[in-house]
């Protein structure tokens, strides 16, 4: 009996060790949902709306709606319905006339896609978002299952001590122990190399069964890319000087159906840049009406054609450019003189705010930093998820074929060779893990400094809109810059790049990168340009120059990686195609 205690005990404490050793599941279920936030153009007001996270079900879903300086004061009227299973909600609230938040509190009841309605008496947006419910991974259920099972074995070797003669009885159910452990340990430490799976309603469409539990009836080695889609403007009397209601559809380029896949990118369903003839950029956040309908209400400043561009995300295709061909035309007078912008070596008055602007002499095909300072304290805000976007069309009068839209990067190590431009205050944080939050535009201590890192691929004149926001009001700043043509270089011999080390952690980090030829020697050259490049969130740094160690070796110091995720080195060599040397950078 002594024996049978004696191996009961350790089991006992085998277990208690091997429990406080066993390494946690890192991919323990799918993401639950984040905080959704979303730019409506409602009629003459500029909003921004942010769903919160909904923690349990059924449970309160939180709507913070922000509006901008100008939005004139009224009662809107919120919903929430769900596609199907589930019971709507509504909710009132009123805008003061003054720029700020005011939060509303709806109710959800079930998993799957739902709609938030926001009436303002004469349109109704609709805003498409997905409940998720708490679900778990495969692994996790097998590393419960294999604790449970142990503790169940235990408790039987337990029984089988206090009731057998011989000891060696228990060596039964303490099989049952190791093997319930090691399937749980096992399972736990295989759980941190499997792929969380396709997010409902960004990577597949979603339902009721795939937002409860995205782990059931999981595709396996499915193609979520989908067709590009096709934007038009419904023809209808726009008037300069009269507010105008233009109406767009999307539709599906493969089958002419309505697209109604778009997802939120950047903070909006739909950005949309319209430019008027005396070259005025209004950039706008259509709200959608039906499946695959926007409309977006403005006042035209003159009479002629607009041009009208729209960046979308489509579920499973990515960011894509859309330009309607065509755009409108506003009839009457113009009602506005045409804007003197400023060059890219200038200073201004913007809305009342001191703008001073600096680029060296653009060349095409060659990256360059644009830099801004946007009055004089601190005080930007975060404008859908960024301390600013520039946006570029170009060459003029050639059409402008091409259509830019780069985003302000952490650039504080290049500001000093500005005049007045001492010192940068730090970007706006990046979500490093799932679920991460950005501060939000009642955050007000960024800047004043911006910059942006863009490269134009042809020579010419370019008109630019560099936007930011402060005290809820957009600063928009259009510049022009001429491009030069590239100087013709000696074809050069292809080469191969990779850096080291091949993962780095967020930060600004000093690398090394190593160029070798074709035949496997090294491959040197007077000098190297190195940018960092994120492309899911169309970042680009500065271009920094590398330093010649031997033998094709450079070292690249302080390059600017602000977010986890998939970057590339974009390494220049004279008389050398560009090098695109992948890393991978995590928090």
């Amino acid at each position: 009996m002594n024996a049978a205690f004696r191996m009961a005990g350790f089991l006992l404490a085998a277990l208690v060790a091997v429990l406080g050793a066993a390494v946690p599941a890192h991919a323990d279920g799918a993401m639950s949902g984040a905080d959704v936030t979303v730019a409506q153009s409602l009629g003459d007001r500029e909003l921004t709306v942010v769903l919160r996270r909904v923690a349990s079900l059924p449970g309160p879903l939180h709507v913070d709606v922000l509006a901008h300086a100008g939005s004139p004061a009224g009662t809107l009227r919120l919903g929430a319905l769900p596609s199907a299973a589930g019971a709507p909600s509504s909710a009132s609230l009123t805008l003061p006339g003054t720029p700020g938040p005011v939060p509303a509190v709806l109710r959800v009841d079930s998993a799957g896609p739902w709609e938030l309605t926001i009436d303002d008496g004469q349109r109704l947006a609709r805003i498409p978002f997905v409940v998720h419910a708490q679900s778990m991974s495969p692994a996790e259920r097998w590393v419960y299952g294999g604790f449970v099972a142990a503790g169940l074995s235990l408790a039987a070797a337990l029984v089988v001590a206090l009731a057998a003669r011989s000891g060696w009885w228990t060596a039964l159910p303490g099989a049952g122990v190791v093997a319930g452990v090691a399937v749980a340990v096992t399972a736990a430490l295989l759980s941190a190399s499997q792929p969380l799976p396709p997010a409902p309603g960004e990577d597949l469409d979603a339902t009721v069964v795939n937002a409860a539990d995205p782990y059931a009836g999981m595709p396996r080695g499915a193609a979520f890319s989908r067709p590009p889609v096709t934007l038009t403007v419904q023809r209808q009397p726009v008037v300069a000087g009269a507010p105008a209601t233009v109406r767009l559809r999307v539709t599906d380029a493969a089958t002419g159906l309505p697209a109604d896949d778009l997802v939120v990118h950047d903070g909006g369903l739909m950005h949309l840049m319209v430019v008027s003839p005396s070259d005025r950029l209004w950039h706008l956040h259509p709200i959608r009406t039906a499946p695959g309908s926007y409309e977006v209400t403005f006042t035209p400043d003159a009479a002629g054609t607009y041009a009208v561009t729209a960046e979308v995300a489509r579920r499973g295709g990515g960011v894509q450019m859309l330009r309607a061909a065509g755009g409108f035309t506003a009839t009457g007078r113009t009602q506005d003189r045409k804007a003197e912008p400023l060059t890219v070596r200038s200073t201004g008055t913007i809305d009342g705010v001191g703008v001073q602007v600096a680029m060296a002499d653009p060349v095409a095909g060659t990256p360059v930093t644009l830099r801004a300072r946007i009055g004089d304290e601190a005080d930007l805000q975060p404008w859908l998820g960024m301390l600013g976007h520039l946006i570029v069309a170009g060459p003029t009068p050639e059409g402008d074929p091409v259509w830019l839209h780069a985003h302000a990067m952490d650039d504080a190590t290049a500001m000093h060779d500005m005049e007045g431009m001492d010192g940068m205050a730090a970007m706006v944080p990046m979500p490093g893990v799932l679920g991460a939050t950005l501060p939000d535009e009642t955050v007000a201590a960024y800047g004043p400094a911006v910059g942006f890192t863009v490269t134009f691929p042809l020579p010419g004149r370019y008109r630019i809109w560099l936007q930011a926001e402060k005290d809820y009001r957009i600063i928009t700043v259009p510049i022009t810059a001429d491009v030069r043509p590239a100087p013709e270089a000696a074809p050069g011999l292809p080469q191969i790049g990779r850096v080291t080390p091949e993962r780095a952690r967020t930060g600004t980090r000093d690398v090394t990168v190593t160029l070798t030829g074709r035949d496997g020697r090294p491959a040197t050259a007077p000098q190297i340009q190195v940018q960092a490049v994120l492309p899911t969130m169309g970042h680009a740094s500065p271009v920094i120059t590398g330093i010649p160690r031997g033998r094709g070796r450079y070292a690249v110091p302080g390059v600017p990686l602000m977010a986890a995720g998939g970057w590339q080195l974009r390494v220049t060599a004279p008389g050398s195609e560009p090098l695109t040397i992948p890393l991978t950078v995590t928090d």
